[in-house]
């Protein structure tokens, strides 16, 4: 028998861990044998990574923006890692549910977590956790930067954004923007708008963009900063007016919309994003590997499908890249938060 030790070096013995020896004296190096090798630290040599199904956890329900990047993620490294990989939904209280799936997974590079906004935005909003973002995740990669776009209906007199800036000071309260929630892109894009144009709208949330879309088509709310994948066909269409997108530079696809810091809120700001994280302690091995299959991912015809349909900006970033990402977004909206007294608990 053959033993390979964590060091590389090989022990060999003639079955001498086994059985029915007769003689005393083998019992007796047996047993030694066997001290030895547990004392050293014997490994079995580990399988070349992946050998197995790759799951992506997305903390929201099926059907939606995270969930189609999941799968186009998912469909396009699978080819480059070789083995299958498949997306397991696990929505609820704020994506916190399936983000600490993850973060209580083995850290073998089999259960992967898609996060999102939320991910840098949660430990603003509630008071505990049961996870730590940073601490409990090892980074992989930021796969796309995506931003929403400022939209009202089509009959309403607000035509611009020093428009809407002119009849929220008019109107101190009354106008509303709709959100998918406390806490989410939508929302925080409105309440940072409030902060840098120095006026005062009120969020109304929804359970999700559907309803709120439908209410601004009706006419029950003033505007919204939606995402493009909710709003992009009914702009075309005409059924809402867009104003501007919130990114920091001009859409490739919306070129001829102003940013709003063009459009008259100097240095406004704001996006979302999609990056994958594995558990933390994860081998660099791995980490590495899932990078490289993101890198080239990011560079096929269906993420290119996916920029334009989705108005996103396809990054790949290394690991590093993207914990520097979060952070830096961590720290912006914590600010927005505490000044806007939000608080989802």
């Amino acid at each position: 028998m053959e033993i390979q030790m964590a060091s590389g070096g090989i022990i060999k013995f003639d079955r001498v861990c086994g059985k029915g020896f007769a003689v005393q004296r083998r019992r007796s190096l047996a047993i030694l044998a066997c001290a030895v090798v547990a004392g050293l630290g014997v490994t079995p040599a580990r399988a070349e990574y992946p050998d197995k199904i790759i799951k992506i956890v997305v903390p929201f329900a099926a059907g939606g923006g995270t969930d189609i990047m999941a799968r186009t993620t998912a469909q396009e490294i699978q080819t480059d890692l070789g083995k299958p990989v498949i997306i397991e939904n696990k929505p609820g209280a704020g994506t916190i549910i399936g983000t600490q799936t993850v973060a209580t997974s083995e850290p073998d590079g089999y259960s992967l977590l898609m996060a999102t906004f939320a991910h840098a935005v949660n430990p603003s909003l509630y008071k505990k956790l049961p996870f730590d973002p940073h601490r409990d995740f090892a980074a992989v990669s930021l796969i796309a930067r995506s931003f929403n776009i400022v939209v009202v209906n089509p009959a309403s007199r607000i035509n611009s954004i020093s428009d809407l800036i002119t009849e929220a000071k008019a109107n101190p309260g009354k106008l509303n923007f709709g959100t998918f929630g406390t806490g989410t892109s939508a929302h925080l894009a409105g309440e940072l708008f409030n902060a840098m144009a120095k006026v005062k709208m009120t969020a109304v949330p929804y359970k999700g963009a559907a309803p709120a879309i439908s209410d601004l088509l009706g006419g029950q709310i003033d505007v919204m900063f939606t995402t493009v994948a909710s709003a992009a066909s009914l702009v075309a269409a005409g059924q809402l007016r867009a104003l501007a997108v919130t990114s920091a530079e001009r859409s490739a696809v919306f070129p001829q919309l102003p940013t709003v810091a063009e459009a008259g809120v100097p240095g406004y700001a704001a996006e979302s994003w999609y990056g994958l994280y594995a558990p933390a302690k994860t081998p660099a091995t791995v980490i590495a590997r899932l990078n490289q299959a993101i890198a080239k991912a990011v560079q096929s015809g269906a993420f290119k499908k996916l920029e334009a349909n989705e108005g996103l900006i396809m990054v790949g970033s290394a690991p590093e890249e993207l914990d520097r990402y979060v952070s830096q977004e961590e720290a912006r909206w914590r600010r927005l938060v505490k000044d806007a007294n939000i608080d989802v608990q």
